[in-house]
């Protein structure tokens, strides 16, 4: 696995994520010359042989504008209308831009579901790599005209690192008006040192982003983070970068500031990383230091391990599991259901025929169903360590 970055041309598959304010002007609308510069950055790209899917936003923005709705706060569904029309002026626009250098582009709308439920992943997965086969380039974005709070990701970030994951993308590249990772937010603290390369995704790491609850980090540093994390620990790197200027991808190339982000050196296989991406776990187990310990030697995870059971789970659902010290140091498919899983933590897999009625499985969690989210304590101390060094 790589460990130094290397030129954009020289990777297989390069996933680009677009920001709204990169893309469209409240004001004047659509920003052409910049989309005209960056189409033609894809192209030589494509050129080259690298395959490029890009998650644009803007539908919302753009349908704002042609619309012509006024500032403010929008209700649902106002958003969802604003969606429909910019959603098929963002399309036009990214057809005509990128048939200049003879490149077909094609739409692909997703909601969480499609991410979220394996049957729907795959099929979109093998759309998007049909689309690339025939040398088309797949213009995403979440499908904002059916998509409500609760069924969205509501960031594009993680969306990007979910269709990196999916298609087997060995580069994400966050394009937005942050030009990466600081220390500390950069127009609050003049100390702010600027990182160039982030080795691991570390507690310490996720820290200078700012908690998830942080009203400066909404929408920011905070989603691009979450985003790492779920590219990084399938194999893929990623870089942050400032798409402010036109060609922004010859920029990166030419040694623009950006921030590097290795991926892991032991990426977990392609069912693992549909688990370990999935956004919305639903329950967790809190586990003791004992069944922590057997996890991270490879063990799976047996009830009398668990300590409390939260949420309600049916068999098969992507649960989060929680170590000693009260943070997420793995996710799995669950082995029972909420109410069974209740019923059985704590107590030895023998009794469990006993308890339930029935003998079943004698791990709460499969070590084939589980992937690591978090670095041992020991790790994250040596982290630290090498970063103050």
């Amino acid at each position: 696995m790589a460990t130094t970055r290397k030129p954009l041309e020289k990777h297989r598959r390069i996933v680009i994520k677009i920001g709204s304010a990169l893309l469209v002007d409240r004001k004047s609308g659509l920003k052409k010359q910049w989309l005209n510069a960056m189409c033609a950055d894809i192209a030589v790209l494509r050129a080259k042989g690298v395959d490029v899917l890009v998650v644009s936003s803007g539908a919302i923005a753009l349908g704002r504008s042609v619309l012509d709705l006024a500032p403010g706060v929008l209700k649902l569904e106002e958003s969802q209308a604003a969606a429909a029309v910019g959603q098929i002026a963002l399309a036009r626009a990214w057809s005509e831009s990128l048939s200049t250098g003879e490149i077909v582009a094609g739409q692909i709308l997703l909601t969480l579901g499609d991410t979220e439920e394996r049957r729907r992943y795959l099929n979109a997965r093998a759309t998007i790599n049909q689309l690339l086969k025939m040398g088309a380039v797949p213009i995403i974005n979440e499908n904002d005209t059916v998509a409500t709070t609760e069924i969205r990701y509501g960031d594009n970030d993680r969306l990007a690192a979910r269709v990196a994951t999916m298609t087997g993308a060995d580069l994400l590249v966050l394009l937005s008006d942050i030009d990466g990772l600081y220390t500390a937010p950069p127009h609050l603290d003049p100390n702010a040192r600027f990182l160039e390369t982030i080795a691991e995704i570390t507690p310490e790491i996720e820290a200078m982003a700012g908690g998830a609850a942080s009203e400066l980090s909404r929408g920011g540093m905070r989603t691009k983070i979450d985003a790492g994390k779920i590219a990084t620990g399938a194999g893929c790197a990623m870089i942050i970068a400032s798409g402010k200027a036109d060609h922004p991808l010859s920029a990166i190339g030419t040694g623009a500031r950006s921030s590097w982000f290795a991926p892991s050196r032991s990426p977990v296989t392609a069912r693992k990383t549909w688990i370990a991406g999935q956004l919305l776990p639903a329950g967790s187990l809190i586990i003791d230091a004992g069944a922590e310990t057997a996890l991270r030697s490879g063990k799976s995870l047996l009830p009398a391990g668990v300590r409390q059971v939260t949420g309600s789970f049916s068999r098969g659902d992507t649960i989060a599991i929680i170590g000693a010290e009260g943070r997420e140091i793995a996710r799995g498919l669950a082995g029972y259901d909420a109410d069974e899983a209740r019923q059985i933590a704590g107590k030895k897999s023998a009794e469990i025929a006993v308890i339930l009625g029935y003998a079943g499985r004698a791990a709460m969690v499969h070590r084939d169903d589980m992937v690591m989210t978090a670095p041992a304590k020991r790790d994250m101390d040596a982290a630290r360590s090498d970063a103050h060094a």
